[in-house]
C-alpha cells in the first residue's frame, strides 16, 4: 500500500528516487541535487509530498506558498507519478493532499500549469475544480 507523505529528509535514495520521477515528467528538467534537495525540505514556503511504495518513491507533487499584497497564493508543482504505477489514483491522491496543505496555510487560490498534451493529468485537474485561465507564459532563462 501507498503512503502520501511530507518529505523530511533529502537522503540519497530520496534523491534519486525524485530524479527518476523528474525525467518522466520531463527530459529538460535538470536532476535535483543533494543541496537542492536539503533546501527544499528545510524551506517554510515549500513542501514536497511523496508517494512512498515501501521505501522507494514512486509519486511526488510540491506545494509552494507565495505572500503577496491580494493574499496567500499556493503553487502546484511536479505532480509525477511513476509510469508503473499510473492508473490507480495516486495523482489524484497527490493532487488532493496538496489542496489540502495549500486550505490549511491560508491559501487563497491554487494555481498549477500542465502541459497541454499530458491529457490525463490536466482531466485530473478539471475533475478536481480547477478552471482555465488563459493567460500567457513568459520565461526568461538565466
Amino acid at each position: 500500500m501507498a503512503d502520501i507523505v511530507q518529505l523530511q529528509v533529502a537522503d540519497e535514495e530520496s534523491r534519486a528516487n525524485i530524479n527518476v520521477l523528474l525525467r518522466q515528467l520531463s527530459e529538460r528538467i535538470p536532476p535535483c541535487s543533494t543541496e537542492l534537495l536539503q533546501q527544499i525540505v528545510g524551506s517554510p514556503v515549500l513542501e514536497l509530498w511523496v508517494v512512498r511504495e515501501g521505501a522507494r518513491i514512486v509519486g511526488m507533487g510540491e506545494l509552494a506558498i507565495t505572500l503577496k499584497p491580494e493574499g496567500v497564493i499556493a503553487q502546484i508543482e511536479d505532480v509525477i507519478v511513476d509510469e508503473s504505477q499510473r492508473g490507480k489514483g495516486l495523482g489524484k491522491s497527490i493532487s488532493e493532499k496538496l489542496i489540502e496543505r495549500a486550505r490549511a496555510r491560508g491559501a487563497r487560490v491554487i494555481q498549477l500549469s500542465s502541459n497541454s498534451t499530458r491529457i490525463a493529468a490536466n482531466a485530473l485537474y478539471k475533475k478536481l475544480g480547477f478552471e482555465l485561465h488563459q493567460t500567457n507564459v513568459y520565461r526568461l532563462m538565466l
